[in-house]
């Protein structure tokens, strides 16, 4: 039996400022539920406070966990790293800004929970119809976007998921179980790369509508470890990795 009902994993790099606002928000909403949960926090190199901060809130949030990575080595690691480390039997991960906000948690468990409708993987978007992008991002990123989503979705044959990439999804803890283990994306692809592995190994997944409010002080440009030409090298890597069962697909369970 369970003991922890929903974890919350939130990677944080360079988030001193917005991370404990968030934090509090999201203990609060919890408490409401009157679920069991835990909310564990992935220090991902952090050259600022960030470490410090989210220690200073373990007095006021009890079932507060941190995990300080010295190195810094992307959000797929740390979030794979969360997703592992977590014990709840459902597990969602979310940015630390609150661009996409945890009252998500709704929908997604009520579709996640289903008796009728089992689903395995709830993921948030923001291109379908329900959603709605409160603040844009700028031009430039949209554009990156749009082509990004393109390329995903015919490389990867994800024509189903116009928005693969949003910081939001909900899964059971079998799927982080056989799932989370096979990934190797350490950048910003390493969410089609769930996708496309959930959908490989038969698991059912299902997109929910999400509020997305854009924040500044994101590390996404064009160039660099988080930039939109290692997203697209990392979908071709996927690529050839899944014509080569470097996967294991064929393996059901790992």
């Amino acid at each position: 039996m369970h003991t922890i009902y929903l974890s919350i994993i939130i990677p944080a790099y360079n988030e001193e400022k917005r991370i404990s606002l968030n934090l509090r928000k999201i203990k609060k909403y919890l408490d409401y539920k009157k679920v069991t949960y835990e909310i564990v926090v992935i220090i991902d190199g952090s050259p600022d406070n960030t470490a410090k901060v989210v220690e200073e809130l373990k007095g006021d949030i009890d079932n507060l966990r941190v995990i300080e990575n010295i190195e810094n080595r992307g959000k797929g690691y740390v979030v794979r790293q969360g997703l592992m480390e977590a014990k709840g039997k459902y597990r969602a991960f979310l940015d630390a800004d609150g661009s996409t906000s945890i009252d998500h948690i709704d929908l997604a468990l009520e579709k996640i929970t289903d008796k009728n409708n089992k689903y395995d993987l709830i993921v948030g978007s923001r291109d379908m119809r329900g959603a709605n992008i409160a603040v844009k991002q700028p031009k430039y990123r949209e554009a990156m976007g749009t082509l990004g989503n393109m390329l995903i979705r015919g490389v990867l044959g994800l024509w189903k998921y116009p928005d693969t990439q949003c910081g939001f999804k909900l899964i059971t803890e079998e799927l982080a179980q056989n799932v989370v283990p096979r990934m190797k994306v350490d950048r910003f692809g390493f969410d089609f790369e769930l996708i496309v592995l959930a959908k490989k190994l038969d698991y059912r997944i299902i997109q929910i509508p999400v509020k997305w409010i854009n924040k500044d002080g994101t590390t996404v440009g064009f160039w660099g470890p988080n930039g939109f030409i290692q997203v697209i090298i990392d979908l071709f890597k996927v690529r050839m990795r899944l014509w080569n069962d470097e996967y294991k697909i064929k393996n059901k369970k790992v």
